[in-house]
């Protein structure tokens, strides 16, 4: 379960910056937000919006890792592309978006496949979930993030 007060799945993953892993963030709070694909319109308006805010997360010793099943080279020309601060995560098996439950069925005009649900959690210095944001309009959605890692002792 990736519900409020469980632990966070464990993971490893490859990033432009080498491996990142759940391990690396103890003691301090970790933003993981899933998107479906670098460079489409909402993924880089999310992405832009999380760098934009990149002080004042860290001065909330928060750190933001985006997720999607993009390659590890995918991400490094998305982020150049677009300046992005935010570190970005390649899950091409998709074994962390299952984990944490942002595999789901989608539907768009009337056809059903599958695809990651733009999903957000906020982990806490316990390794614990501490919040949860799902199916997230991008529109202010770094700001609530923002807003409650601040909140978030």
């Amino acid at each position: 379960m990736t519900e409020p007060g469980s632990p966070a799945p464990d993971f490893e993953l490859e990033t432009p910056d080498g491996p990142v892993r759940l391990a690396d963030f103890a003691g301090r709070k970790l933003v993981l937000y899933f998107y479906p694909k670098d460079d489409t319109p909402g993924c880089t308006t999310e992405a832009i919006d999380f760098s934009r805010l990149a002080d004042r997360f860290a001065a909330a010793d928060t750190t933001v890792v985006g997720v999607s099943k993009d390659s590890v080279e995918s991400h490094r020309k998305f982020a150049a592309k677009h300046d992005l601060t935010v570190r970005l995560a390649s899950d091409p098996e998709g074994r962390v978006v299952e984990a944490y439950g942002a595999w789901v069925e989608k539907s768009m005009y009337g056809k059903k496949y599958m695809g990651i649900d733009r999903s957000t959690f906020l982990i806490g210095r316990d390794g614990r979930i501490a919040q949860v944001w799902r199916k997230v309009s991008v529109k202010g959605h770094a700001e609530a993030v923002l807003k409650a890692a601040e909140a978030l002792a």
